[in-house]
């Protein structure tokens, strides 16, 4: 069945869309005005309204950010501070009942990225019955970034530091307002992300401002004891604050005022390229951010949302622990014992160099995090993908980072390699599961294998292999227990 071109109303005004088949497209839709100006560095507030039809067929303008030349996450078209604008993909026949909405937030370690990407296209996912909203949110030190100049300027009670995290709440506010309008049920929001992304679900699972926003999360490869500063304080070990940081950067580019700050050209700010935005995936600023996760969950604190997480079964292949690099510290506060017995478990340190990123960053507090998730009461479900292709030139032994999202999506057509029928399966089972969690809480159904609850003594997960997906044993727990005592000695 073919549809005409589609109209709808939101609050600012009227969209036309396009139909493709059985769904419905609307892109470059702003939920929030554009962050210029002297709105640079400053918390999002509501799009203005526009008369007559707003033309919503093509994508709009990326974040800012460095270029990432074959970068799958990033999306074509040009790159401005103007560009805080969702997508929206629904089924084109309504049902009785409003459809679950399923809100994607991409990764790029808070740097790159957009939700404008081919491989983000929510086409297949909107032929499962849910509603698919992708967005854009500000990067890098546009995005995380405070400076002393900034706070003598800024409203007594305001919120700094996380404007790209405070868009993503707006976004979400404008969910709520609008979703409806496209079949959507504002009552019925499922967020998920990867990486960075995965990260920013974790805080808006204890961000006071997105209470009540949404209802469900997923949260893949999303790390859980990452490196955090505080907005305007040293850390407990002397660390410098989000604040300091931002003045060292602009001291060395000649940028003393909030005035010089506001006027520079954004490309200004992507050189030296930080690692985490600023140098820290988390500014923890006591308003949107009021502790780190981990801290949060271990009190019992998070929001209740029924809560998928999990990672791949290689992430960060490429990177050993002992390398002096931006992700190579995870292991500097290891004794010699702790890492002599580390290393006895991978079978030498060739084996610890080899998986111990995957598991220090992502599997263990991935495991960690399901659990408190679970001691405190709420539903949770952990998973370890490990679907890897003999056509993926990469040495990587396993499914690297970032490699499960086609997967996801149904956009297998995005993945570098020639697909098997066994993607095939493996992509409409991850669908299957990831919509039916949207759409009632547990991600179960009939005809595939049962996914069991993570526990607070986790025994099991949803392993994702080549052979399909079956219910197992956490892989490698006696390697993650060792990584647990370190972590919990250093937390």
């Amino acid at each position: 069945m073919t549809f005409a071109a589609p109209t709808i109303r939101v609050e600012q005004g009227v969209l036309a869309g396009e139909a493709s088949g059985d769904v419905l497209a609307f892109k470059n839709i702003p939920y929030a005005a554009p962050p210029t100006g002297e709105r640079r560095w400053r918390p999002p507030v509501e799009p203005s309204s526009w008369q007559g039809e707003r033309d919503a067929t093509t994508y709009g303008a990326i974040c800012i950010q460095a270029p990432a030349p074959g970068d799958p996450g990033v999306g074509a078209g040009p790159m401005s501070e103007d560009c805080l604008n969702l997508n929206v993909w629904s089924p084109a026949a309504r049902t009785s009942r409003p459809a679950p909405v399923m809100v994607w937030i991409h990764g790029g370690g808070l740097n790159n990225g957009s939700g404008t990407a081919g491989l983000y296209d929510g086409s297949a996912l909107a032929r499962e019955g849910v509603v698919v909203v992708t967005l854009n949110y500000r990067l890098g030190r546009l995005g995380f970034f405070d400076h002393p100049a900034l706070a003598a300027e800024r409203p007594a009670g305001e919120a700094a530091g996380n404007y790209g995290l405070m868009d993503v709440i707006a976004a979400l506010r404008w969910v709520r307002g609008n979703i409806g309008a496209f079949g959507g049920d504002p009552a019925n929001v499922t967020v998920f992300g990867e990486s960075a992304g995965g990260a920013i679900v974790t805080r808006l699972m204890i961000s006071p401002p997105a209470q009540g926003l949404f209802h469900k999360a997923v949260v893949q490869s999303g790390l859980g004891r990452e490196r955090v500063a505080w907005l305007d304080r040293r850390g407990p070990k002397g660390e410098p604050s989000a604040r300091e940081r931002g003045e060292v950067f602009a001291y060395g580019a000649g940028l003393r005022t909030a005035a010089d700050l506001r006027a520079a050209p954004a490309e200004l700010f992507l050189t030296p390229a930080p690692i985490f935005a600023n140098g820290d995936l988390t500014i923890i600023d006591g308003r949107v951010v009021p502790d780190q996760v981990e801290a949060v969950f271990r009190a019992g604190r998070q929001s209740a949302a029924p809560l998928i997480i999990g990672t791949n079964s290689r992430e960060f292949w490429w990177i050993r622990p002992t390398d002096p690099n931006g992700y190579g510290t995870a292991d500097d506060e290891m004794t010699w014992l702790e890492r002599a017995e580390a290393a006895q478990v991978y079978g030498g340190l060739e084996g610890f160099d080899a998986q111990a990123m995957t598991d220090l960053v992502f599997a263990e507090p991935a495991r960690h995090l399901a659990r408190l998730h679970a001691r405190a009461g709420h539903k949770a479900w952990l998973y370890r993908f490990d679907i890897s292709s003999a056509e993926n030139p990469e040495p990587h032994g396993g499914a690297t980072h970032a490699i499960e999202r086609p997967y996801v999506f149904g956009t297998l057509n995005t993945l570098p390699y020639p697909v098997e029928d066994r993607d095939r399966a493996a992509s409409r089972a991850m669908m299957a599961y990831w919509t039916a969690f949207a759409r009632a809480g547990d991600p179960n159904g009939r005809g595939r294998p049962a996914w069991p609850g993570a526990a607070e003594g986790d025994t099991q997960l949803l392993y994702f292999g080549n052979d399909g997906p079956v219910a197992q044993a956490v892989p490698d727990r006696i390697r993650l227990d060792v990584l647990e005592r370190y972590r919990e000695r250093t937390r």
